[in-house]
Parts: C-alpha cells; sequence; structure tokens
C-alpha cells in the first residue's frame, strides 16, 4: 500500500450541510407540540361539557343550597321566604340514629349486591368462552334483552314471582319433599324482602358485567395461559396468575360502577313495596326521597342526598386511586 492510499484511508468523510436558502431543514426536535394543539382536546370536549354542566351543574347547586335552608312547603308554595339553617340539617341527620341505621343497610344492600354480581358474571363470561358460537351468540342475545327490559318491568315480573298467594317460586319450592312454602310472604321481614330486591338487581346488572368481561376475556394472550400450564399450573392457577391481572382494570372499572348503582337503587325498592318502602326497607335513595316528598322536609332531604353524594365520591376517589396505581406499574 502506498503512503497516498494510507492517508487517504484516514482522513474521515466530510458531510456536507445543505446550502443556506436551499429549503431543506433538518429534522423536527421530538416531542415538540404544534402551536395552538393544546386547546384543540378542550374544543372537542366543550359540548360534552355544557350539557354536563346544565344538566347536572344546576340541579346538584340547587341540592346543596337546599340542604343549609329550612325548606317546606310554606317556602315550596312561596308563601315565605327560606331560611337559613347553617349546618342544622346535617347536624340533625347525623346525630339521628335512623339514619344511621339506613346508611349501614344501604352498604350492607350494595356491597352484597356487587359481589354477587361480579362472582356471577365472572362465572357466566368465563363459561361461555368454552362453549359453541351459536350458543355463545345465543346467550348474548338473551343477556341484551334482559339488560334492556325496564325497570318498571322487571320489578314486575318478580312480584309476581315472589308472590305470597300467587307466586311461581313458592310453587316450585313446595313441590319438593318435605317444603311448604304456599303462603310464605317474602316481605313479612326486611333482610328477606331486601333479598329479593337484591336478586332483581343483580339479574338487571348481571348482562353489562358479562358482555364486558368476555370482551375483556378475548384480550388474553394464549400464549401465557399455554406457558402457565406447561408450567404446571391448574385451571385456578391460570386464572390467579394469568387471566385476573389482565383483567383487574376492567374489574376495577366495573366493580366502581357496580357500588355507585347499587347504592343508588331508588325504582326496585319503590315499586317492589307499593311506593311506600317499611322502615326496615329504607335505603339512603328511598330515606332521602320520603324526608322530601313525604314529610314534605326539602332541607333534610337534600342534606340527606349530599351525604349520599359524598360516600359515592369517596367510591370514585378510590377508583381512581387504583387506576393511577395500575397505571404506574404498567
Amino acid at each position: 500500500m502506498s503512503a497516498a492510499d494510507t492517508t487517504t484511508a484516514k482522513v474521515p468523510p466530510v458531510r456536507q450541510s445543505p446550502p443556506s436558502g436551499s429549503g431543506a431543514s433538518g429534522p423536527a426536535p421530538q416531542g415538540g407540540k404544534r402551536k395552538g394543539g393544546a386547546g384543540i382536546p378542550w374544543l372537542l370536549l366543550a359540548p360534552c361539557l355544557i350539557v354536563l354542566i346544565l344538566v347536572l351543574g344546576y340541579p346538584l347547586v340547587r341540592l346543596v343550597t337546599l340542604s343549609f335552608q329550612h325548606f317546606g312547603q310554606p317556602q315550596l308554595w312561596g308563601f315565605q321566604e327560606a331560611e337559613s339553617a347553617g349546618f342544622d340539617n346535617f347536624t340533625a341527620i347525623l346525630g339521628d340514629g335512623e339514619f344511621w341505621a339506613v346508611v349501614l343497610r344501604t352498604v350492607i344492600f350494595a356491597a352484597g349486591a356487587v359481589i354477587v354480581t361480579m362472582v356471577l358474571g365472572m362465572l357466566i363470561a368465563l363459561l361461555l368462552q368454552r362453549v359453541s358460537g351459536w350458543v355463545k351468540a345465543l346467550i348474548n342475545i338473551v343477556l341484551v334483552a334482559s339488560w334492556g327490559m325496564p325497570i318498571i318491568v322487571s320489578t314486575a315480573i318478580f312480584k309476581w314471582l315472589f308472590d305470597a298467594d300467587y307466586g311461581v317460586l313458592n310453587w316450585m319450592l313446595s313441590r319438593l319433599p318435605g317444603v311448604d312454602m304456599i303462603g310464605h310472604n317474602w316481605f313479612a321481614s326486611g333482610p328477606q324482602g331486601l333479598a329479593v330486591i337484591m336478586l332483581l338487581v343483580v339479574w338487571g346488572a348481571v348482562p353489562f358485567v358479562v358482555i364486558t368481561l368476555s370482551a375483556g376475556l378475548t384480550q388474553v394472550p394464549k400464549e401465557l395461559e399455554e406457558a402457565a400450564r406447561l408450567d404446571g399450573a391448574g385451571a385456578i392457577g391460570v386464572f390467579r396468575y394469568v387471566t385476573l391481572p389482565i383483567l383487574k382494570p376492567i374489574i376495577v372499572m366495573l366493580t366502581t360502577l357496580s357500588v355507585i348503582w347499587d347504592m343508588g337503587v331508588f325504582p326496585q325498592v319503590y315499586v317492589m313495596r307499593n311506593g311506600h318502602p317499611e322502615a326496615e326497607f329504607q335505603l339512603l335513595t328511598t330515606y332521602s326521597f320520603d324526608k322530601a316528598f313525604v314529610v314534605n322536609d326539602y332541607g333534610t332531604g337534600s342534606a340527606i342526598a349530599v351525604v349520599t353524594v359524598l360516600l359515592l365520591l369517596g367510591v370514585v376517589a378510590v377508583y381512581m386511586r387504583q387506576m393511577l396505581k395500575i397505571g404506574d406499574v404498567e
């Protein structure tokens, strides 16, 4: 090799920059945002936010305002001006043992309904993965039909099923050896009656849970399940260590929504008890309604409703915390 070749080999290639004014430019810096791009999401969300403010904003503000007032029929008809009550309404309900009994009954009712709904929904969703296509389609049609049934209609059906004199359930149970349920009144006691109403709530909520979990199960990688089986995991192990972690965000969302819906149950109790729920059937929603529209104490009824909203906001806060944890892990 000559000296000239050695010198040429050691010289690194020189990059030529584009001439100025040629219109060529280097790569755009990553992470840059277009001017005005930050306002586009808010512009797209504006119609939805306006509707929420109009539909929910005024009623919520009016509810909070009434909770701090003495407001009855004279104020409703305009015969007297509403008087400020301060925190008297809240002090009255928080110091009332009946109110706390209703809160406890509501929490137990909602917890029971949510647990039964989620367990049944998960079992049915898992079973749907193991049936043929036409059976799965038929079951989904039935689930959607039951989910779309109006609450008043489903409540009337359950009233007939559990009727003391003409109920089908009593007749079917009486066909069993040694069982006599003819004339049995399921609503003679609060726990039995609330159990029937809980079944009604679960019956209406399970379809949504099943359909959502079924969609989530389609996203579980089959390779992970096969790997778990090859490592010696059984059906329970595969579900616990593979399926459940992947479905956790969906389960958290469904559980939170179910708690909110089940704590806000009103028409099922109101219609099942013919518009006059007894004391042992009172939940927070019906208790607030009775105070406001039966006793005509709108201030106290509003205060109960505000406390209910605060309890539900606590549930939402727990949901947001769980979702943030899941996001950090991912």
